[in-house]
């Protein structure tokens, strides 16, 4: 049987990551393993969350459709749309950003707390990222995803057994993503590319 990062369509540590940034086709492609994630969450519940990520993917694709040379960066793309009126794909990949994120968050809390139940560490990611982020009704919609996570030997069982190789692999593959979540924050916050949105 596979692992789950073995499953994903690209890995985020295959993305390159370069002086020009973080190249956009392969970021997208490693973001689409998250929503692939939330699939071996299997609850209903998860849905809002996984609609939300892949609708700010969707945006980013967009934009980077028009013109894949111009493109080619995520960086690219938000400098090209700084100082318009048009910033969908900014705000797309900024709040991309904050998903994967918590994301990232949940999934280390739970590699490095080994007896902690999967909904308390995202529960805990949940309270970091993007609560302060939400208001009254979206906070009740994570409650609910939260409370209907499935118990942690279920989950890591679907993501390909409870074992050594499976731990090791989601390691790389969330510290990874951490570090092209961490050059994207810092992007965002040296430009100030977040005000407004």
């Amino acid at each position: 049987m596979s692992t789950f990062v073995e499953r994903v369509p690209r890995k985020f540590e295959q993305v390159t990551v370069d002086e020009a940034g973080i190249n956009t086709a392969e970021f997208l492609d490693a973001a689409r393993g998250v929503v692939m994630l939330f699939d071996e969450l299997g609850s209903a519940a998860f849905v809002a969350v996984k609609s939300d990520i892949s609708g700010n993917i969707d945006k980013v694709q967009a934009k980077y459709d028009t013109d894949k040379a111009a493109f080619s960066t995520l960086e690219k793309i938000v400098l090209a749309e700084a100082g318009t009126k048009d910033r969908k794909a900014t705000q797309g990949l900024l709040w991309l950003k904050r998903g994967l994120e918590f994301t990232a968050q949940g999934l280390c809390r739970s590699l490095s707390n080994t007896a902690e139940e999967l909904a308390d560490s995202f529960k805990q990611a949940y309270e970091v990222t993007l609560k302060p982020l939400h208001g009254f009704v979206v906070r009740a919609v994570f409650n609910v995803a939260m409370a209907a996570c499935p118990y942690r030997k279920t989950f890591y069982e679907k993501l390909g057994g409870d074992n050594e190789a499976v731990f090791k692999g989601l390691e790389v593959w969330v510290t990874a993503l951490q570090k092209q979540l961490k050059q994207l924050d810092d992007f965002y916050k040296k430009g100030a590319y977040d005000k407004g949105l």
